[in-house]
């Protein structure tokens, strides 16, 4: 078989087994998914309970110390990852794309917070923030030139 296509199923694997501990595992669940079911919404959604499946094992294997068991998720999708480009080569640039945006360190994790419990001024979240000064005052007082003018 061709090296690249070897290559290219190797980081495949890799990415999307790496997903399944993100936080936009749905997302790349999904992504991947459609990729693998080439239009047939029902094939699609047999790979995404594969996919779903072979994650919820993962975990299990993970918080019981088994560190094997992703590799051998990975080799398994891996194979079929090959199968797929081997019998048609054009998707490979697909998958680039999805290796992409799901590859270690590119993952565009979602976060989602919820403020409550009172009066906020600030909130503020982002990703490597740095050099910023959020000023407040505190029950302070306005000031004369911000009091309204009655005259």
């Amino acid at each position: 078989m061709d090296p690249a296509v070897v290559a290219l199923a190797s980081s495949g694997a890799t990415t999307l087994v790496g997903a399944m501990a993100t936080d936009a595992w749905t997302q790349a669940r999904d992504r991947f998914a459609a990729w693998f079911g080439r239009g047939s919404a029902g094939q699609a959604e047999a790979v995404a309970r594969e996919l779903e499946a072979d994650r919820a094992a993962m975990v299990a294997a993970d918080d019981d110390g088994d560190t094997t068991l992703a590799a051998d998720i990975a080799a398994e999708w891996r194979g079929r990852l090959r199968r797929l480009l081997a019998a048609d080569p054009a998707v490979a640039r697909e998958l680039e794309d999805l290796i992409a945006e799901f590859a270690p360190g590119t993952v565009n994790e979602a976060v989602h917070n919820t403020v409550s419990g009172g009066s906020q001024q600030v909130v503020l979240q982002g990703r490597d923030v740095r050099g910023n000064t959020v000023n407040s005052v505190h029950n302070a007082a306005p000031s004369p030139s911000a009091r309204p003018h009655t005259g």
